[in-house]
């Protein structure tokens, strides 16, 4: 709407350019697997244990690009809720997945 757009413009939001995607790309399944289980990883090294409360959240530094240059983003994982939902679901996980959160002593 123009209105809306007035008003974006006003507080300095541009308008996307000429290839320029306007939404994110979705990430896979599989990304976002691999996101929260570095972000199990993370909390592990850190605490020694997966005893996560449910409302915990863990911010971890994705992606770098490779150039040396860091360039990660950070990430905030609601890492309780993926542990407790992770628990409930069980019987649907892969054994490599399962496998992997053993390895972090995942009490099931």
């Amino acid at each position: 709407m123009p209105a809306q757009q007035y008003l974006l413009e006003a507080i300095g939001v541009e308008p996307a350019a000429g290839g320029e995607a306007v939404v994110p790309a979705r990430r896979t399944q599989d990304e976002r697997w691999a996101v929260n289980l570095a972000a199990a990883r993370q909390f592990h090294d850190r605490e020694g244990h997966l005893v996560v409360p449910r409302k915990h959240v863990e911010t971890i530094t994705t992606g770098g690009g490779g150039d040396g240059n860091g360039g990660g983003q950070e990430v905030s994982v609601k890492l309780g809720a993926w542990l407790d939902n992770s628990r409930r679901g069980v019987a649907g996980l892969s054994p490599e997945r399962r496998a992997a959160l053993d390895a972090l002593g995942m009490r099931w």
